[in-house]
């Protein structure tokens, strides 16, 4: 395979150096003009329908649905881990328009659906067959470290704040909690995210392997 340009020192590579790579994986502008996306260097001068279409092949069975009622810019950071661990889908609820911000144009390669509230997402998910996980620490919700996560669902999030809301957590099948052991009460909702998001794959795919 071609060598890429040098990188700068700068985000992303350059032109393509030598002979263009042939397929219609490649997106003739950027191996013109250089890639400086915020992507892997596997999908380097990739068009991006091209990257859309080889994640798909390869996504969980996990979703993440987010709240969104005070317009938060945590909304993006879990977009974004939500990316990076390989999320099916992602699930606005409340208000449409969401602060994309924290999400580093990583929602671009994601799917999107919405959902007007609590109940409209359950229906949703019982249709697919996905169970609703609520993460948030409330009174008599149960340890992640210790709960056999289900394949095939829905890591529900609050918002930053406030958490889960009362019609939220009534219609989750199960909500857990992330241990701590320091002083603070809760941590920041995009952290909580990840640590979950990770929980699913350490549990499903991680475990899976020889």
């Amino acid at each position: 395979m071609q060598e890429a340009a040098q990188r700068h020192t700068d985000i992303g590579v350059g032109p393509w150096t030598g002979a263009w790579p042939e397929g219609d994986t490649w997106d003739p502008e950027l191996l013109r003009e250089g890639d400086r996306r915020n992507v892997v260097d596997r999908y380097r001068y990739w068009r991006h329908e091209a990257i859309v279409a080889d994640l798909d092949a390869r996504r969980h069975d996990f979703h993440v649905a987010v709240e969104n009622w005070g317009h938060d810019f945590n909304i993006g950071s879990v977009i974004r881990t939500a990316n990076a661990m390989g999320a099916n889908a992602f699930h606005i609820v409340g208000r449409r328009r969401w602060n994309r911000r924290g999400a580093m144009v990583t929602d671009r390669y994601q799917h999107e659906h919405h959902h007007p509230d609590a109940g409209s997402l359950a229906t949703w998910a019982m249709q697919e067959g996905l169970a609703l996980v609520g993460i948030d620490n409330l009174p008599g919700s149960l340890p992640i470290e210790t709960y056999d996560l289900p394949r095939r669902c829905v890591l529900v999030f609050g918002q930053e704040g406030p958490g889960l809301s009362e019609p939220m957590r009534h219609v989750c099948d199960v909500v857990l909690h992330i241990e701590q052991f320091g002083s603070t009460r809760s941590v920041n909702a995009g952290a909580a995210a990840a640590i979950a998001m990770h929980a699913w794959v350490r549990r499903h795919v991680f475990d899976q392997q020889p």
